[in-house]
């Protein structure tokens, strides 16, 4: 079993920046990739960012590219979320996923692909 916790959500300004944090423990060993969704009201979970995690290669939602960015940390199982000039629209809760399987990182936006999820923190940006 594993366990993912995030930190790092909360209010923000236009503009500003928050930076996410995932850690992953028990059975992490077998970590492939690690991705971020996030759900705004009223509306579907959706694919933000992920991370595989041995060779670090990333892919990002169109929307995203330029002002967020993926790392992770393997020597403590955790992953991270820069966002930077966040705006209105990135308003949702943001969770983290972990995938067990060797894929594509291009497979990575389908959150059916991911064994566990987190509990998810909140990003609020409002003026």
């Amino acid at each position: 079993q594993v366990q993912l916790v995030e930190s790092g959500g909360g209010l923000v300004q236009p503009g500003g920046s928050l930076r996410l944090s995932c850690g992953a423990s028990g059975h992490s060993s077998r970590i492939e990739t690690m991705g971020w969704f996030r759900q705004a009201p009223g509306k579907e979970r959706e694919f933000v960012a992920a991370i595989r995690w041995s060779e670090s290669t990333t892919y990002y939602k169109d929307s995203v590219k330029g002002r967020f960015s993926v790392s992770r940390d393997k020597n403590i199982n955790t992953v991270y979320l820069q966002m930077n000039n966040l705006q209105h629209e990135d308003t949702a809760v943001y969770y983290c996923a972990l995938d067990l399987s060797p894929r594509l990182i291009t497979s990575s936006i389908r959150s059916a692909r991911y064994d566990y999820w987190g509990q998810g923190t909140q990003v609020t940006v409002t003026s």
